[in-house]
């Protein structure tokens, strides 16, 4: 299950050992909705093997600011505290898949 996080929240979940996945959007963003029910279904299939998380940029400036989020949706990885790699923009189920599964 997707859990929507703050800034303070994804700090302290980018610190352990599971890989980190984080959808920076915003509920004015059409493309974020098109997103949301796949990064769901991406999420639902990997639970376990990392976390999936959510943050509102318009919430959550602090991280958006910190990570350098210009663009929405974005989708970045983290391993070990830092980020890994992003995924820029709405993509189907198989890109997004193919994105968790490199960067687990």
């Amino acid at each position: 299950m997707v859990k929507h996080v703050t800034s303070a929240e994804l700090e302290e979940l980018i610190k352990g050992d599971k890989a980190v996945f984080c959808d920076f959007w915003a509920s004015w963003c059409g493309p974020c909705r098109m997103l949301a029910p796949v990064f769901e279904a991406v999420a639902e299939k990997y639970e376990g093997q990392a976390e999936f998380v959510k943050v509102n940029v318009d919430e959550e400036e602090d991280a958006a600011i910190k990570y350098r989020i210009s663009s929405i949706p974005n989708i970045l990885a983290f391993k070990g505290g830092e980020v890994k790699a992003n995924n820029l923009g709405f993509v189907p189920a198989e890109a997004l898949e193919g994105f968790v599964q490199s960067n687990l």
